[in-house]
């Protein structure tokens, strides 16, 4: 009884030592959304995230809307299986190009890229592997492509990798 008594004891010491490191503990988006930087010229809105446990892995998204004038942006970080299921096509190399527009598998800062291109409504996406399970995104309308481009290599894909890596 007495050997009964000392265990709960020591499982209550334990559980107290480890509750506020729990408690404390800040959702994993919060670790990327200071990555989603200021663009100088536009109006950026406030960055913004969720994270969540599943049966069977996680996942976490961090976003941040821009805007300037009439163009718009939108760059994000996805971790967990729907960025596995976003990166699937980008590992098969697959590029198409028509006159409407294309999606190109490229290299870009040492970074396996995706890179999609509508003319006619100048929209388009920019998919960086960061990772088997997390991505980058920016996505655009109202802008050439180059222009897009440049914008997105303005995020450092480099800290963002290492964030998304964290647990």
């Amino acid at each position: 009884m007495n050997l009964r008594l000392r265990a709960i004891h020591s499982v209550v010491a334990v559980l107290s030592l480890i509750w506020p490191l729990a408690a404390s503990a800040e959702p994993a988006f919060q670790r990327l959304t200071p990555l989603l930087v200021d663009l100088e010229g536009w109006q950026g809105k406030k960055p913004d995230g969720m994270s969540m446990d599943l049966p069977g892995g996680s996942m976490t998204t961090a976003t941040r809307e821009y805007q300037k004038g009439s163009a718009k942006a939108n760059a994000a970080v996805m971790t967990g299986q729907a960025a596995s299921g976003a990166l699937a096509p980008m590992q098969s190399g697959m590029n198409l190009s028509t006159s409407e527009g294309h999606m190109i598998t490229d290299t870009m800062g040492g970074m396996k890229v995706m890179k999609t291109y509508t003319t006619a409504q100048k929209s388009g996406a920019l998919l960086v592997a960061l990772d088997k399970d997390a991505m980058f995104s920016f996505s655009y309308t109202g802008l050439g492509e180059d222009e897009a481009l440049a914008l997105a290599q303005k995020f450092d894909w480099k800290a963002i990798q290492a964030a998304a890596k964290s647990k």
